[in-house]
């Protein structure tokens, strides 16, 4: 049963992110969210039998039934995102339906907005506006479980606080090191997180975010040498002929989205109540 309940669940989250990848597309573009789903290469209006999250971008071998141009690889990562992080959420909230449906909600959202920064890097306002709602519903959840003041004075402290202090990167840097739309988003994260939880939040967004960049830089470098290799012999076999000029990479001094090392940060603070004192402790024992 518990098994069932998983997979129906998944099979759930899959569904929801296709729907996911529609807002993430139409979203500030002038289209409507209940338009038919069609190719973006060719226009064709997709079938039915086209729409099967992850099934049928795997039957189709990741290309468009009717014109075989590439479907982007975005796609089917937004949906098996969306199904793994519904299962996640009922694997920490089994039947507990109030919990689970708050925080699918929540997940969407935030699922949307890291997917949209990366691709425009910037945020929504209408996106945090309902991040923000969600987490004054989650306060007033846990106010009225426990009628304990502290809790909301605790929610306090981690809006302002997270919300102080990327908005001080914003203004020292002009906007250099960090945008106005992380600031945004860290008050309503620092809401649901509290004050200590901020703290972790923050922290952990950089740290998350340095490992990435560092992986990313690894990798790139890496294929670089090799490029660099190929090109060279490229060259010496067509020493009379141009050769194309390769894309363009990522260096120190490039613009990357935060919001998904934010939301990565939040989600470890929230969901697996990660605090960054006893991750060094872990780390770096005495």
């Amino acid at each position: 049963m518990e098994l069932y309940s998983q997979v129906v669940v998944f099979v759930f989250g899959a569904i929801v992110g296709s729907f996911l990848n529609v807002v993430i597309y139409r979203l500030h573009t002038g289209k409507s969210l209940n338009g038919r789903s069609h190719c973006l290469s060719c226009g064709h209006v997709l079938s039915w039998k086209d729409l099967f999250p992850l099934f049928s971008y795997v039957v189709l071998r990741a290309r468009c039934r009717y014109c075989s141009a590439w479907v982007p690889l975005r796609y089917v990562a937004v949906e098996l995102l969306t199904a793994s992080l519904f299962a996640l959420v009922w694997w920490l909230f089994p039947w507990q339906p109030v919990a689970f449906v708050f925080y699918v909600v929540l997940l969407s959202i935030l699922v949307v907005i890291a997917v949209y920064d990366i691709r425009h890097t910037i945020i929504p306002n209408e996106l945090t506006l309902a991040v923000l709602v969600l987490g004054l519903l989650f306060l007033f959840i846990r106010y009225t479980e426990t009628a304990d003041l502290s809790i909301l004075s605790d929610a306090g402290i981690g809006a302002i606080a997270a919300g102080s202090f990327f908005w001080a990167l914003w203004f020292v840097s002009k906007g250099r090191w960090m945008g106005y739309g992380d600031v945004k988003l860290a008050v309503p994260l620092g809401l649901m997180a509290g004050a200590w939880g901020a703290l972790s939040m923050v922290v952990l967004s950089f740290w998350i975010g340095a490992l990435v960049s560092i992986v990313i830089l690894g990798g790139q470098t890496f294929v670089q040498f090799l490029r660099a290799q190929k090109r060279d012999r490229l060259l010496v076999r067509c020493a009379h002929k141009p050769v194309a000029k390769y894309q363009r990479y990522l260096t120190m001094k490039s613009e990357i989205p935060f919001a998904p090392f934010l939301l990565l940060g939040f989600l470890a603070v929230v969901l697996f109540h990660a605090d960054i004192f006893d991750i060094t402790r872990a780390l770096l024992p005495l």
